[in-house]
C-alpha cells in the first residue's frame, strides 16, 4: 500500500512537471523541458516526455480508486 502511494506522488509531481511545461508553451511559446536538456529531439527530453505520458496514464486510475479506506 505505501509504495503505490510514492508512485502516485510521483506521477502526481511528473504531471505537474508537465503541466507547468505546457503553460509556458501555451503561453509564452517556450519549452522549459527543451531548453533544459537540449532541445525536443534530444534524448533526454524524449525520456522527460516519455515519464510525463505515461504518469498521466497512470493517474486515470486514480480517478477510479476508492479513496475513503485510506
Amino acid at each position: 500500500m505505501m509504495n503505490m502511494k510514492i508512485v502516485d506522488r510521483i506521477a502526481l509531481i511528473l504531471n505537474i512537471i508537465g503541466g507547468i511545461n505546457w503553460g509556458l508553451i501555451g503561453i509564452f511559446k517556450f519549452d522549459l523541458v527543451a531548453w533544459i536538456f537540449g532541445g525536443q529531439d534530444a534524448v533526454l527530453s524524449r525520456i522527460i516526455y516519455t515519464l510525463v505520458g505515461l504518469a498521466a496514464i497512470w493517474c486515470i486510475s486514480l480517478l477510479f480508486r476508492d479513496h475513503r479506506s485510506e
